[in-house]
């Protein structure tokens, strides 16, 4: 957007008003209505009439300022995609989980002994995070931003664009083949291997060179109107996959994380402004300086009613954060055998869709200001988690172990009687 000089703007003003307002106080006069309005225009628009100002040509404008729907439809859609993200990645996790809690009870059927349940369902796939863990990724996330901050430009955005398309593609495949490895078991069993990649399945080759194609199709298309919908794909296929391989193993580890990436969010919107003269996070977020529109590391759906058009965004870190504590609290269900309504899920979700509702009435009350989503979400969130751990007593249980005890499956229990058939 351009925003015009002075001697511009007092020249319009000419044009509509045919009356210019005194410009010059009187010695005792205080009480003064002068008005001064500032137009915006696209660059491209302000660039021609600026032109034509310069020449001397006779210029004749007419304004219209539209009124914004106090709710734009997209932003409903958004957040039903948020929610709907953190619900599949987190049944899915927690499937993974009670599969390789299954797997476990068979190993355990000659020999039974005490195995944490973190040993059997953490392996080659599967990463669990530490608390120093927790604090290095918001340092890390921290310096990248400054570096994506600092170096902002065309060339920069195109090698995030190449960054986004390899974890796109990684996680497109790898849920379109555990997907189908449900119907084509044959195919998804049989392994082939190759150099540079080890052993891939039957499956996994047929479906790579599409995952491959359609990053493609999109990278080179995505300046195009309909670009969001390839770029929401590939990061919502990115996130699901890194909740399915990160895990939380306990509340203690996710609060860290949390109440880290809490800070870190205000920081970077708020407190930044006084270091650098503008919000590092929104100025990132925009794509400002870049000749982009936005970085492709964020989902976004065009406002549909909006007459001043745009985007509505929000970033992977408000996603993936704290779906990593909610898919933790799924995992905790399943293997603790709650339902929905005894279990933490239900409760830590409806926080979440709670936390990121009142963001978006917040962004609408400031008049369209980038909020930090994680300053609602993470207390909403956190907090719901923690009192109802506290109130039945799994507080201590979710905080270190992160998981129930779970007594060996191949001991049956004895009663008196049995074990001393004399009496």
């Amino acid at each position: 957007m351009l925003l015009f000089p002075l001697s511009s703007v007092i020249l319009l003003y000419i044009i509509f008003t045919a009356e210019l307002y005194k410009m010059v106080c009187d010695p005792d006069e205080t009480n003064l209505d002068i008005h001064i309005p500032a137009i915006m225009l696209p660059q491209d628009a302000g660039t021609s009439l600026e032109k034509m100002l310069l020449n001397s040509s006779s210029v004749s404008v007419q304004l219209y300022s539209p009124r914004r729907p106090v709710v734009d439809i997209a932003e409903v859609f958004l957040w039903l995609m948020a929610v709907g993200t953190i619900v599949c990645a987190s049944y899915w996790s927690a499937w993974s989980a009670r599969e390789a809690a299954i797997e476990q009870d068979k190993l355990l059927k000659d020999a039974c002994e005490e195995v944490p349940a973190t040993k059997a369902i953490s392996g080659s796939s599967v990463v669990d995070i530490n608390t120093i863990s927790a604090v290095l990724f918001v340092v890390i996330a921290s310096c990248f931003l400054i570096l994506i901050y600092k170096l902002m430009s065309l060339w920069f955005v195109k090698l995030l664009v190449v960054l986004f398309c390899m974890g796109g593609v990684e996680g497109l495949q790898t849920c379109i083949v555990a997907l189908l490895s449900r119907w084509f078991k044959p195919a998804a069993g049989a392994f082939i291997k190759l150099p540079f990649f080890g052993a891939l399945s039957y499956l996994t080759l047929a479906v790579s060179p599409f995952c491959m194609a359609f990053a493609i199709v999109w990278a080179v298309y995505r300046d195009r109107s309909f670009a969001w919908i390839g770029q929401d794909v590939l990061g919502i296929a990115l996130i699901i996959t890194v909740l399915q391989i990160v895990h939380v193993p306990n509340l203690k580890v996710g609060t860290v994380l949390l109440s880290c990436a809490f800070l870190y969010d205000i920081f970077w919107v708020f407190v930044s402004k006084k270091l650098f003269e503008e919000s590092v996070m929104i100025v990132v977020a925009q794509g400002d300086r870049s000749g982009e529109d936005g970085i492709p590391m964020l989902l976004k759906i065009p406002r549909m009613f909006d007459p001043w058009g745009g985007y509505s965004i929000i970033g992977f870190g408000d996603i993936l954060l704290p779906g990593l504590v909610i898919a933790f609290s799924l995992r905790y269900d399943w293997l603790a055998k709650k339902n929905l309504r005894t279990g933490y899920f239900m409760w830590a979700m409806f926080a979440y869709g709670l936390g990121l509702l009142i963001t978006y009435m917040a962004l609408n009350l400031m008049d369209g200001h980038g909020q930090p989503a994680l300053l609602y979400i993470v207390p909403f969130t956190l907090g719901t988690f923690l009192t109802l751990g506290r109130k039945r007593g799994d507080l201590t249980i979710l905080w270190t172990r992160g998981e129930p005890e779970r007594a060996c499956p191949h001991i049956k229990l004895e009663s008196p009687l049995e074990s001393n058939p004399d009496k």
